[in-house]
């Protein structure tokens, strides 16, 4: 009896550890949240590309904003887990925008705004927003113009995980009538628990 006791008691100790987030990320003087995978660039954006793709890796602009509860959501449900973390930081050179920040962006046409005015500009209305770059722009075109695909909104780990793979696959150059959705309809009843995520 005293052993089963004593093994509820450890039970009850760990429960709440393991329901925590693993580790959010913590905010920076500007209110947004920082991870160690978000890079501090000059936010040139071809200059970004090409670092990018010089470390084998793909250009990702991730749109942010202070007090956004959605952005929270993302920083402790989501990029603490290692397969999804770990897989950004590993297959991505993500640079972080201020939806309502000052600093100055130089965009893929040669157009320099702030943060504000660029996020105005590209129609990014809500945060986060999530548009990944392709490994090569043709000249003349803004970063939405060029975007592979946009995330619009916060998303579980599952479909997070599926679209940053999608993307890093190229899957989107595929001719196989497999678009995001029906990629990531197959990745949800391939996984264990047949969940999103």
């Amino acid at each position: 009896m005293k052993h089963w006791v004593s093994k509820l008691t450890a039970l009850a100790v760990a429960l709440p550890l393991l329901a925590a987030p693993v580790a959010a990320a913590e905010l920076g003087d500007d209110g947004l949240h920082k991870t160690p995978w978000m890079r501090e660039t000059f936010k040139d954006l071809r200059e970004d590309l090409e670092e990018a793709n010089a470390e084998g890796k793909r250009l990702v602009l991730f749109f942010e904003q202070r007090g956004c509860i959605y952005c929270t959501k993302m920083h402790e449900d989501v990029f603490p887990r290692p397969e999804v973390g770990g897989y950004i930081e590993e297959n991505y050179f993500v640079v972080q925008m201020n939806l309502y920040g000052d600093v100055e962006v130089t965009d893929f046409d040669g157009t320099t705004l702030s943060e504000k005015d660029m996020a105005r500009r590209w129609g990014v209305l809500f945060t986060p927003t999530i548009l990944f770059l392709p490994a090569a722009v043709p000249e003349g075109v803004t970063a939405p113009q060029a975007a592979v695909a946009t995330m619009p909104g916060a998303f579980g780990v599952g479909t997070t995980l599926d679209m940053f793979t999608w993307v890093r696959e190229e899957r989107y150059l595929l001719d196989n009538g497999e678009d995001f959705q029906r990629y990531h309809a197959r990745r949800i009843s391939e996984r264990n628990n047949g969940s999103a995520d």
